[in-house]
């Protein structure tokens, strides 16, 4: 790719913020992938129960078996097959997973051009300041793998090692070779972006110069915006991607494009259909948030292992389960009051824990998402909360959309962990095929 680099809104990184060195003297406390201690695994009718039906618990994280009865029907390639790009519905896919063609740049296919920016909190207005969590021993997700949650309530975790800072982050903009010029383009937003980023920008450009050159999508802008910084609650990316809000959206459409714009000298559209989101784990989740908050902007989205869990933070007690009630309820009692500190944090009209999908209205909303047959369990032990399994939550999420008649393509991907990479450059492309079908390809 040709990449011109311009430097924007600078700010000063914390130093939290920055991946942080092990200890060497002490050894890091390490993420769970099993059945947390003291779990309540044995009664479904009481509160936080986890459900350890068919999996297999000799693999960590457990495997699960896509015959589950509680997951919903699905139909099976042949491994190393992929359903129709044109088809909706449940399908399982693996255990082998061959990267596609699309995957490999050609020497004959117009690149597009990638401009990168850097964007700071200092210069924000709807995420100023920052969050930096402080990790004990300058271990990794250190202060979450050892956090305590409120009395009685394993769904709220503790994080008073959090506070006020100042990040940076990078934005690359991937422009088509092949767009019209003059006219308003068709783009995707794309989360955990940036050239260090938890997803591969080189492949998914090649991609897209692949997929546009055959015109089997549109020539459509790629967003690719960093995370905030660091993981999970705390974080200032646990903030923005595992908020059940509008507000990533707002921050997006108000502070990010219309910079895209300017520095990139093109015109986005703003018809919701040809509008996209796409994210990984908690970027996933945040991508479907981003279509479901405001169905007026966005009516695509593309999700690998999207975090449809309870890891919203701050803990909001009118949504106590966080992006988990998306499918289904609150796993916990029903909460005495509602709000922090007597303010309403989350916009919804619905009774506390109640889930949003089967109980509102169904939104033009097109959704393509993945899971692993090994995806994250109950990663953080002390969130022994009956939420915390990210297979299940998708498989519910399949449900709920069938019940409600979304369009969805939702695959199972046999011998796969969370967001995979080899099942990535297996379907993407598909996937992306998929997302953009009825939207003009030229």
């Amino acid at each position: 790719m040709n990449k011109i680099t311009a430097t924007l809104m600078g700010g000063v990184i914390a130093g939290a913020f920055a991946v942080p060195a092990l200890a060497s003297s002490t050894a890091c406390p390490t993420g769970n992938a099993s059945v947390p201690p003291g779990a309540n695994t044995t009664k479904p009718t009481a509160p936080f129960y986890i459900d350890t039906t068919d999996l297999n618990l000799s693999t960590s994280p457990p495997t699960r078996d896509p015959a589950n009865p509680a997951y919903p029907n699905a139909t099976a390639s042949p491994s190393g097959t992929l359903p129709s790009a044109t088809a909706d519905g449940n399908f399982i896919i693996g255990p082998a997973h061959p990267p596609a063609p699309e995957t490999v740049a050609d020497n004959g296919v117009p690149k597009g051009k990638v401009l990168s920016l850097t964007m700071s909190s200092a210069d924000s207005v709807i995420y100023k300041p920052g969050f930096v969590r402080a990790d004990p021993q300058n271990c990794l997700d250190a202060a979450i793998f050892s956090a305590k949650t409120a009395p009685g309530d394993p769904s709220n975790v503790l994080v008073p090692t959090s506070q006020a800072g100042t990040w940076t982050r990078a934005v690359d903009v991937y422009v088509p070779a092949e767009l019209p010029r003059g006219t308003p383009a068709p783009f995707i937003v794309v989360g955990d972006g940036g050239p260090h980023g938890f997803f591969s920008e080189k492949q998914f450009f090649t991609v897209l110069d692949n997929l546009i050159h055959e015109h089997r999508i549109p020539p459509i802008v790629a967003i690719g915006i960093g995370a905030g910084g660091q993981d999970a609650q705390g974080s200032e990316r646990g903030r923005e991607y595992d908020a059940v809000s509008g507000t990533y959206a707002e921050w997006v459409e108000r502070e990010v494009l219309p910079l895209v714009e300017h520095q990139a000298d093109i015109q986005l559209t703003h018809n919701p259909d040809g509008r996209a989101t796409m994210g990984i784990s908690s970027s996933g989740s945040a991508a479907f948030t981003m279509a479901w908050f405001h169905p007026e902007l966005y009516h695509r989205v593309l999700a690998y292992s999207p975090t449809m869990v309870n890891q919203q933070w701050p803990h909001d007690p009118a949504l106590p389960g966080g992006a988990w009630e998306y499918h289904d309820a609150w796993a916990g009692p029903q909460p005495a009051g509602l709000g922090v500190n007597g303010v309403h944090v989350t916009n919804t009209d619905m009774a506390t824990g109640a889930p949003l999908i089967p109980n509102s209205a169904r939104k033009p909303i097109r959704f393509w998402f993945e899971v692993g047959d090994r995806d994250l369990f109950y990663p953080d032990a002390p969130l022994a909360d009956g939420m915390h399994d990210w297979t299940l939550a998708d498989e519910d999420m399949a449900k709920v959309l069938a019940a409600k008649g979304y369009q969805y393509q939702f695959l199972f991907s046999r011998n796969a962990t969370h967001v995979d990479a080899a099942t990535v450059a297996e379907t993407l492309p598909e996937a992306l095929e998929w997302l953009w079908q009825g939207y003009p390809a030229h």
